[in-house]
């Protein structure tokens, strides 16, 4: 089962590494395994177990936090929905957006009601991770190589994301930013991390691609875990309810200041960092394993 100090611990995990582009699935898998929690190793790759509504919650608390701190934004973005459903047309940037997210959110949503189930219990494993931990760093180093090739710099002012998004991204575009997010799917990839690095692709400065990100994360997010709710009033909870919600707890609360924090971030800096924490983490682990004889 959970212990409190463990659920507290993978919920600030989770909070933080599901918006900062290194894989929160992927870190929750190999930090179980760093420090022998062979428990929740093993039920982290089952097919039925408690760990299912645990990741449920700490999900649907990260997308609450993002949810609340681009509360303004979201006002925005459903109002035009609403607008363009009423007059049969597009003719507003917050209007635009709400139909690219639409559109972006589609891809994912259908392949992981499909396959993520199959996913988590085949990939959630140490060895993968890693390895999928360092192919995450090489996706960000590409990102940030493709900045510099072009000579494009994070926002040097203040803008308003909403109309650069509209005005920069097409149907089209959203939709293969959407398709990245696929990729997150198995355990080392960042959801955050890949569609970034696509929007950065798609023409956007790192601010405006963050933050595409983090609104795009929130439906499809708060989606699957209140679609998987009712897993956490199952027999498989019982016992552990308590931990598991204090795990949510811990995960809304780091998810809240690491979205605070990234959304000052990427108006100045860059994917970099991450990459290279994403590599050396991975090598790291690696080497750990094979002296362990894990591996």
């Amino acid at each position: 089962m959970i212990t409190y100090f463990q659920a507290i611990i993978l919920g600030i995990l989770q909070g933080i590494t599901e918006l900062f582009p290194i894989s929160s699935l992927g870190h929750s898998v190999v930090l179980a395994w760093l420090f022998n929690w062979h428990t929740i190793l093993a039920d982290q790759s089952k097919a039925e177990s408690f760990f299912l509504s645990f990741l449920v919650i700490l999900h649907v608390a990260t997308a609450l936090a993002l949810l609340i701190f681009y509360r303004h934004t979201w006002v925005r973005i459903v109002k035009g929905f609403f607008r363009s459903v009423k007059l049969r047309k597009v003719d507003t940037p917050d209007g635009r957006l709400a139909w690219l997210l639409i559109y972006a959110t589609i891809p994912a949503a259908l392949t992981g009601l499909i396959f993520e189930h199959a996913l988590r219990t085949q990939f959630a494993k140490p060895i993968s991770a890693i390895i999928l931990l360092f192919v995450n760093g090489c996706i960000l180093l590409v990102g940030d190589r493709y900045m510099k090739q072009h000579k494009l710099k994070p926002s040097a002012q203040k803008e308003d994301t909403v109309d650069n998004v509209s005005g920069t991204l097409t149907g089209k575009r959203a939709v293969l930013i959407g398709t990245a997010q696929i990729a997150a799917l198995f355990a080392g990839i960042s959801r955050s991390g890949v569609t970034i690095v696509s929007g950065l692709y798609s023409g956007l400065n790192y601010e405006d691609a963050a933050r595409f990100s983090f609104l795009l994360a929130t439906p499809i997010i708060l989606g699957a875990g209140l679609y998987k709710l009712p897993d956490f009033f199952s027999n498989l909870d019982a016992g552990v309810r308590g931990q598991i919600l204090v795990g949510g707890l811990a995960a809304g609360i780091s998810a809240y200041i690491a979205v605070r924090f990234l959304d000052k971030y990427f108006a100045k800096k860059t994917l970099r960092p991450f990459a290279l924490y994403c590599i050396i983490a991975s090598v790291s682990m690696l080497a750990l394993g094979l002296v362990r004889g894990h591996f």
